[in-house]
């Protein structure tokens, strides 16, 4: 025997409810009166409707995207932007393909968050390299090089690609920087910060309003500052606890700054003057990265984060 629950013109009518509210997006005030019942019945009425499998709600993401990752990421750290990839849509060891990936994402984001007047900053790092290749739509903004690139080799025009051609497609004023990351004493790094061209883009780190910054492992190719010390410095800073670079500082496990006399031989932005950004990003791929992920998120400097499966399962 039917109820009233599954007659026809209850099933007809809920269909209509479902329609005006799910597709047409009116309010349940609206579908009331158009009815000519109460909005607490259209409410009723939809809830039973969802419940006994009527309506049924579907959420399409694109496959790269994984929505509970990045949902379950953005309540656990309180982030604004929370974009988890799906490491599973990988070929083995592809790490190429998976920077792509990422810096094909975080492009996307850039497109949709970044407004006119913004002034936008980013460090140097293959994943931004990748987000420079993978941006094809930006607002007017200025552009503002965070660091130097990669330390103690020439710096030629690919290492602020990225920086250049988001100015670029954004129409706005850049401001690279064509210095390394890390020189060899603290005499050399404050002669170069000196410099004209420079000086103007630290002189911008104040202004920056969104910036994109990577995070560096403790190992081989992980890391530029690794990869630029001898084998002493590196297995003694190992030993002080160092498992994570940022932008140039070294952190431990629980994000704090490890080997803070390095600074002096560093160009790049500060903590104090990264803190004051209203908006950082911060992109982490691979899982060899996790543990330095875990400590870039622990300094409390980002709001968002983009990463890969692997790393935002270890980060939780």
């Amino acid at each position: 025997m039917r109820t009233h629950h599954t007659g026809p013109e209850y099933l007809v009518q809920t269909a209509a409810m479902a329609r005006r509210f799910y597709l047409e997006g009116k309010s349940k005030m609206e579908i009331a009166e158009e009815f000519g019942i109460s909005r607490f019945k259209v409410a009723r009425t939809l809830e039973t409707a969802l419940r006994d499998g009527l309506i049924r709600l579907e959420i399409r993401l694109p496959p790269e995207l994984d929505a509970d990752l990045s949902d379950a990421l953005r309540t656990r750290f309180g982030l604004r932007h929370s974009i988890v990839i799906d490491s599973q849509q990988e070929v083995p060891d592809d790490t190429v393909q998976a920077t792509r990936r990422l810096g094909a994402v975080a492009a996307d984001l850039l497109a949709e968050i970044v407004t006119e007047n913004d002034v936008l900053g980013l460090v140097w790092g293959p994943e931004i390299e990748a987000l420079g290749l993978g941006l094809t739509t930006l607002a007017r903004c200025t552009v503002v090089q965070l660091c130097g690139a990669t330390p103690l080799r020439p710096v030629n025009r690919t290492a602020v690609e990225a920086v250049r051609r988001a100015a670029t497609i954004s129409r706005g004023v850049v401001h690279p920087i064509y210095a390394p990351l890390l020189l060899p004493d603290a005499e050399a790094a404050r002669m170069l910060r000196a410099q004209p061209g420079v000086v103007d883009a630290i002189n911008c780190f104040g202004q920056v309003t969104k910036a994109v910054v990577t995070v560096g492992g403790w190992g081989p190719g992980l890391s530029t500052i690794y990869d630029a010390l001898g084998d002493t410095e590196r297995e003694d800073y190992r030993r002080r606890g160092v498992c994570a670079e940022v932008v140039g500082q070294l952190l431990d496990a629980e994000g704090r700054v490890v080997v803070p006399e390095l600074t002096e031989r560093v160009i790049a932005i500060s903590f104090d003057e990264l803190r004051k950004v209203p908006d950082v990003i911060l992109l982490a791929d691979g899982v060899e990265r996790a543990v330095a992920a875990s400590a870039a998120v622990k300094t409390g400097l980002f709001h968002g984060i983009v990463t890969d499966a692997g790393v935002a399962a270890s980060l939780l």
